[in-house]
């Protein structure tokens, strides 16, 4: 049986049509593709380098085994940043990819096909220095002249990359076609029997899945595959092939059939979401990850629980996690909510950028909801009002107002702490700026309120950290 590796392209084509996900959609993403049995998780190539590295660091514990590659150009600076930020994962690949045809390398590249050939040559070798998984990617292999494919991908070889990739961008060949295509490659250069072959074919035609199937049976060992993605097989479609065919085909992959129905339907309702312009609750409520810590864990077992939680602490701050940790561990056992309470009360505590000086609210079930919200900043009183699909929606969304800027609302949690008619409400608002994630924590007898100083808390932190 021989073993197909499966390459999900999935956050990479989301970047690339110009899709907005929010940095926890792409994390749920990844966990979920590894989930599913994915060798490949496939990113998109790094843009803003602060908050794409930091994607990458955050999942890369979270994904077992599966490679974690990031495409690359002919640029050296890429090449290093991008090296740099997969460091971190188990399984690290760089992908180069540049276009073949003449047309797309002297219109993307502006190189003729000797300078083409030079400079990819430098570029796989500085690649295979860096990282010990490289990948070259052909992006139009299909429409490329035979004998520039064919150089190219021996240049490739010699440069010593493992994978060897052909695209179908142009997506107007039939499945005979494809394969006699792949067929003919293994022909004029017999060193790629020597690496895996992988293809990406196109769905244009809605002959994606046959396509992929024929190149299989011409040689190809790895296919590229997307779930709700334009133009690209499904990743659903493909299991479903595999299950029911294998054996006749003589394959085997490492997918679970039994998980990815489900789980291709709960990334597709993430992906597709309609996001509102008009409200920060884009990503909704969720429960995080949950355990249990007692006294007896060290400093070290902390640390990794609260990395787990999406916190990236200094040595000063974690250790004052660690102590406020220790105290409370005396009385009970800490779990998610609790840690994450420790890390908002105890990390970075900085003094206040933005000072709460009143907020009205008005609510009801015939009315909107509405904001009065001041704010006081460098002694200058700042006034924002705002309509939301609750009061602290409105609340948020009014001082997303005064501030003029929107973040990313990672998570928001609200919980009496004590009991009766005086109860005391806690709130905890995680926002996200540049990758990072910042928590805020507010009490008060009114949980509008203490909702309001948790996000003004995690609020002053991003200030004074871009300060």
């Amino acid at each position: 049986m021989k073993q197909i590796g499966i390459s999900d392209i999935t956050l990479r084509e989301y970047r690339k049509q110009g899709e907005q996900l929010s940095f926890r959609e792409k994390v749920e993403t990844a966990k979920a593709l590894s989930r599913i049995g994915v060798n490949v998780i496939e990113t998109a190539k790094l843009e803003s380098l602060r908050t794409d590295t930091l994607f990458l660091h955050t999942i890369a514990p979270l994904v077992g085994e599966s490679v974690i590659a990031c495409p690359v150009g002919l640029s050296e600076d890429e090449l290093r940043a991008t090296c740099d930020a997969l460091k971190c994962a188990k399984h690290p690949r760089v992908i180069v990819s540049v276009p073949t045809s003449t047309v797309q390398m002297e219109f993307l590249c502006h190189k003729k096909p000797k300078a083409m050939l030079e400079a990819l040559d430098k570029q796989l070798r500085a690649a295979t220095a860096l990282c010990a998984d490289v990948e070259f990617a052909a992006l139009d292999a299909t429409r490329s002249e035979p004998e520039f494919l064919s150089a190219a991908v021996k240049t490739a070889i010699d440069a010593g990359v493992g994978t060897v990739t052909l695209c179908d961008s142009a997506g107007a060949m039939l499945p005979e076609e494809f394969a006699a295509f792949v067929r003919g490659l293994y022909s004029a250069v017999p060193e790629l029997s020597e690496v895996s072959l992988s293809v990406e074919c196109s769905d244009k035609l809605a002959m994606g899945v046959a396509i992929i199937l024929a190149a299989i049976g011409a040689g190809a060992v790895q296919i590229k595959c997307g779930v709700c993605c334009k133009e690209i097989p499904e990743l659903l479609a493909v299991s479903n092939v595999f299950r029911a065919r294998a054996d006749a085909l003589g394959i085997t992959s490492s997918l679970k059939g039994e998980l990815l129905e489900h789980t291709a339907g709960k990334i597709t309702e993430a992906l597709t979401g309609k996001r509102s312009a008009t409200t920060p609750f884009e990503n909704g409520v969720r429960a995080g990850e949950d355990f249990s810590l007692a006294r007896t864990d060290d400093i070290n077992t902390v640390s990794r629980y609260v990395s787990l939680l999406g916190y990236e602490l200094s040595e000063e701050d974690l250790a004052h996690v660690y102590e406020r940790f220790l105290q409370l561990a005396e009385k009970k056992h800490i779990g998610a909510k609790e840690l994450d309470a420790i890390v908002a009360s105890s990390a970075l505590q900085v003094r206040p950028t933005y000072t709460l000086t009143s907020y009205v609210i008005n609510s009801g079930n015939v009315l909107s909801a509405t904001a009065n919200i001041e704010l006081t900043r460098d002694g200058q009183p700042l006034r924002g009002i705002s309509l939301g699909d609750g009061p602290i929606d409105a609340a948020f969304l009014a001082i997303e107002q005064i501030v003029g800027h929107h973040y990313e609302l990672d998570d928001f949690q609200i919980q009496a702490v004590t009991e009766g008619r005086e109860a005391v409400g806690e709130a905890l608002v995680k926002l996200r700026a540049s990758g990072k994630l910042y928590s805020g924590r507010g009490i008060s007898t009114d949980i509008i309120g203490a909702s309001i100083h948790a996000y003004i808390n995690a609020l002053n932190k991003i200030c004074f950290e871009n300060a």
